[in-house]
Parts: structure tokens; C-alpha cells; sequence
């Protein structure tokens, strides 16, 4: 005999049986709406993941299709521009850097090559398209590009320009002129021709002693002023004798320059770093001039004496 308890249960099951295939239906229906979505999102991500990986691959081969790889030799030719023999022989010289690069397109070098990694060529294409027509281009590994030149930290870029044909010096007759007599140190002159930059000094004197102005250490530390600064390598002595303007050399027994009247025009003289001005120099002064010790130090970096002076001379000539 069937009990009460079971007819009631089934009742109720009967009941809600309606209610419950309908919701089955409707999450049935909703899988069906939901699942081509899914498919579809599934679909364009994977592609566009996988277009992103050859556009990337495609701007490299297109690189390297455009721009052959450097070969040894011409390898070997760039390393050996370090050297003030081989610049002087082929009269060119070798620039390192984005910024320094871009220095030399504003200013009238010719560029005969540029040399970089392919993400450089990828990321800079304005650069590319600012050279000069016929300039040669050459794709190089970021581990070989270290060893073209003199820096390890260059990553990017070299170039090679020719190196201008001398001209005659031309002191400037309203403001200062800089000479160097025997400036060895490379980051010393191209500290002094950025000093030079700074204070609107666009000529710069040196003797056949200082070193080569497109020496790689010369060049960085001027950081792009040397496109800026007119220098100039003369027989110092003999020029300066037949110089009309004021001629004022840095000596340790000069005269204060906190006390003394600058020209309004002049020729400021700063000698090699161990043995100062030579004494032929010396004798084509107008006046020695000096930079006060307060201390104990026996001299002053020859960079930093010549930022010194020139402020000196720029501030009590516009008092």
C-alpha cells in the first residue's frame, strides 16, 4: 500500500518538474549564446598575438633586407679611426651616439656612414630619413657595435664623417678667444670646447701639441659643442705675435682676476696641464692673469680654470 508521504512527494515533484526543465532550458540556451562569443574572443586574441609576433619579425627582416650587414673588413677599417694616424691618413673621424649623431646632421660634416643594431634603425626611422642621399647604412650586433669604437656603453649608433678642411682662424674682435698651449688630456679639451659653447666662445686657437680635436674622447666629452666651436691648430707663438688683440695668459703668479679689468675683446691663454704655457707664448702676453687660492691645492684642472676665467671675464665685461 502506497503511503501518504510518497504520494505527496511525487505531487510535489510533478509540480516544480515544469518549473525546473524551463530553467534547465534557459541556461541551455544561454551556453548556446555564449559559447560561438567565447570562440570568437578565443580566436581574434590568438591572432592578433600571433600578427604581433611576425610585424615584429617582418620590421626586422625588413631592416636586414634593407641594410646590409657590416662586414669584417669594413669592420676593421671603422676600429682603426681610433688612432690619430689613421684619421689624419683618410681624413675622417668616428662619432658614438644618438645625440652626438644628431648633433653632426644639424652641422655641415658629411657623413659617410651610420652603423647601428636593428632596434635603432626600428625606433629612430626620422634619423634614417635625415641623412644625407648616398650616405651608407649598415646593420650591426649590439656586441660588435661596443667594439667598433671606443666606448663599451654604446648600444646603439656610430657613425663615420669626414673631417672638414682646415680653415683660416678668424678671432672674434667683440668677445673672448680661446687658446690652448700642449692640452693633452682628451676629456680636458672637450670639457673646455663645451666650456667655450657655454659662454658663446666660437673660436678656439690650440698649437700642434694639444691633442687631435676628433679624438673619440675629445668628442664625447664635448657632447656635440665641437659642431659648435671653430678650432683651429696654428704655430700658437708665431700667430699670437702677429695678433692685435689683448692677449691674456692663465699663470699661477698672474694678477687676481677677481681685481682685474677685462678688454672688452681678447685672446685667454691656457697651458698644458703639468707644464703650463710655454715660454715663447709667454712673451706675446698683454697680462698674466689668476685665479685666487684659498686652499691647500697646488693647481686647478685646466677645464675647470678655463670655466673660471671665461665667467670672470663675461661677468665684470657686462657689469
Amino acid at each position: 500500500m502506497i503511503s501518504f508521504k510518497t504520494v505527496f512527494a511525487t505531487g510535489i515533484s510533478l509540480l516544480f518538474l515544469p518549473f525546473f526543465l524551463h530553467f534547465m532550458s534557459l541556461v541551455f540556451i544561454l551556453k548556446l549564446a555564449i559559447l560561438p562569443c567565447v570562440i570568437a574572443m578565443n580566436y581574434l586574441l590568438f591572432h592578433y598575438i600571433k600578427n604581433r609576433a611576425a610585424s615584429k619579425q617582418m620590421g626586422k627582416n625588413l631592416i636586414e633586407a634593407l641594410y646590409p650587414i657590416l662586414s669584417k673588413r669594413r669592420a676593421t677599417s671603422i676600429h682603426q679611426l681610433a688612432l690619430k694616424k689613421h684619421r689624419l691618413a683618410r681624413a675622417a673621424f668616428v662619432l658614438e651616439g644618438k645625440k652626438s649623431i644628431q648633433a653632426l646632421l644639424a652641422a655641415d660634416y658629411a657623413i659617410q656612414c651610420i652603423v647601428g643594431t636593428p632596434s635603432f634603425f626600428v625606433e629612430n626611422q626620422d634619423i634614417v630619413a635625415s641623412l644625407p642621399k648616398g650616405t651608407e647604412i649598415f646593420e650591426v650586433k649590439q656586441a660588435l657595435l661596443s667594439g667598433l669604437g671606443s666606448f663599451v656603453h654604446n648600444h646603439e649608433v656610430l657613425a663615420v664623417a669626414a673631417i672638414p678642411k682646415p680653415t683660416q682662424p678668424d678671432p672674434s674682435p667683440a668677445g673672448i678667444t680661446l687658446a690652448l698651449d700642449g692640452i693633452q688630456d682628451p676629456g680636458n679639451f672637450g670639457t673646455i670646447i663645451r666650456i667655450a659653447d657655454w659662454y658663446g666662445i666660437t673660436t678656439i686657437l690650440c698649437s700642434r701639441t694639444t691633442v687631435d680635436l676628433y679624438n673619440p674622447k675629445v668628442l664625447q666629452a664635448s657632447m656635440g659643442s665641437f659642431v659648435k666651436v671653430n678650432v683651429h691648430y696654428v704655430d700658437l707663438p708665431l700667430y699670437l705675435q702677429s695678433c692685435n688683440l689683448p692677449i691674456l695668459g692663465a699663470m699661477l703668479d698672474g694678477k687676481p682676476v677677481h681685481d682685474f679689468l677685462f678688454p672688452a675683446h681678447g685672446i685667454l691663454v691656457i697651458g698644458n696641464e703639468s707644464h703650463g704655457i710655454q715660454p715663447a707664448v709667454q712673451q706675446t702676453f698683454t697680462a698674466a692673469i689668476a685665479i685666487p687660492r684659498y686652499g691647500h691645492a697646488n693647481s686647478l684642472n685646466a677645464a675647470t680654470a678655463t670655466a673660471v676665467l671665461c665667467d670672470n671675464w663675461k661677468r665684470i665685461r657686462s657689469e
